[in-house]
């Protein structure tokens, strides 16, 4: 097939931060092409934004719906691939859901969806479609991510022990009067937009789905404590978590907005008999490798010595900082592999590397425990 791969996005017009994220990613390999799009529910901010993209007028939509329907209704090699979600929690399963009706592959923000049961529903109903589902739970994108996941899943680190992650961020501590139209965007902080959850839907997630992707490990129960430390807000802005893993393997989990003077310092440390891993998300091009009996080790992107993953997922050689944008745009590249394999009758579902919708479930299966343990003054609370 020798094109581009067509885009469409839902969300992400003017002044959206996470929907630029996204173009740039999706635009890094030359591979997709951003041809239409819902960029707002206001449609004037949409056919604005579509004209600060330099898209075709007649491809710019008033609504989802409306774009779901014209686009399906288009021959293959005129319509959209795949479409990019990227509007507030509260719209990602009816978005999702309309355009794989419609024929459409799917990439999606997470959290997947607003509750447990429309994770579940979106479930059957990527699986009865046959067509291609991608979370974007970009950290796991990153080389160095991968060269963890690849260690453990060799047996380097012995059996594994414990489990720690933790994502706190200080953005939100000062007064939610100042902050509520600003740093914290107005659907954040309404449950009927966000769900159950603010924090841990926003971040902890990150830190669950990165551990478990390193890991290879699912979370059977947890117990969870969840705060609110502003006035005034209803959501959590704070959480602490105790996390059983199958097998036996222990961990705790903490996210929080209130950790004042942290930026975004997402970190997972893994401990097995062997050995550990340790990554940070500030310093994204580094693995930390430990042993009980030699110094510890450093290990870095873009080396001769990386496994295949991370070789795979490097653009640049060593000593130039890969981060951010290359995150999301290594989940873009499997993404685009996997759509190529469906135009052309190859699709092999759970044979990519990008977050699926089996990893939505879990993600919302995690936020619901963790409100519920919370809710029971922490109680041990079982992932359904």
């Amino acid at each position: 097939m020798n094109r581009k791969i067509r885009m469409g996005m839902v969300g992400g017009g003017r002044g959206a931060f996470i929907g630029a994220v996204h173009r740039m990613a999706a635009n890094l390999d030359g591979q997709i092409e951003l041809i239409a799009g819902n960029f707002s529910s206001d449609p004037e901010k949409s056919k604005l934004s579509g004209e600060d993209f330099y898209l075709d007028p007649s491809r710019v939509y008033s609504s989802y719906e409306e774009m779901a329907r014209e686009e399906g209704a288009k021959p293959l090699g005129e319509r959209i691939d795949f479409v990019s979600i990227v509007a507030s929690n509260n719209l990602h399963f009816p978005v999702a859901k309309t355009f794989l009706e419609n024929g459409i592959h799917v990439v999606c923000e997470k959290p997947m969806t607003l509750s447990l049961e429309e994770a579940q529903e979106l479930k059957a109903i990527v699986e009865k479609s046959g067509l291609v589902f991608a979370l974007t739970h970009n950290y796991t994108g990153y080389p160095m991510v991968k060269e963890a996941r690849a260690m453990v899943k060799a047996g380097k680190l012995g059996r594994l022990l414990k489990i720690v992650a933790e994502y706190p961020q200080g953005y939100a501590v000062t007064n939610l009067k100042e902050q509520e139209n600003t740093k914290i965007s107005s659907w954040r902080a309404d449950p009927k937009k966000a769900g159950v959850s603010n924090c841990m839907a926003d971040i902890g997630i990150h830190a669950e789905n990165l551990a478990r992707y390193i890991s290879g490990l699912h979370l059977e129960e947890v117990a969870a404590d969840l705060n609110t430390f502003i006035p005034g807000r209803v959501l959590d802005d704070d959480g602490s978590v105790l996390l059983r893993y199958e097998g036996g393997v222990r961990g705790v989990l903490y996210a929080s907005q209130i950790s004042t003077g942290d930026e975004n310092a997402l970190h997972v440390r893994i401990y097995g008999t062997e050995a550990s891993v340790e990554w940070h998300q500030e310093h994204p091009n580094e693995l930390i490798v430990k042993f009980a009996d030699q110094p510890r080790q450093i290990w870095r992107r873009g080396n001769s010595y990386n496994g295949p993953e991370a070789q795979k997922n490097t653009r640049i050689p060593f000593g130039h900082p890969e981060g951010f944008i290359e995150g999301f745009a290594n989940i873009y590249a499997a993404v685009t592999e996997a759509v190529r394999d469906s135009l052309k009758g190859e699709f092999k579902p759970g044979s990519y590397d990008f977050p699926s919708v089996d990893d939505g479930v879990e993600g919302l299966a995690f936020i619901e425990a963790t409100v519920k343990s919370s809710a029971a003054n922490a109680a041990w609370t079982k992932l359904r």
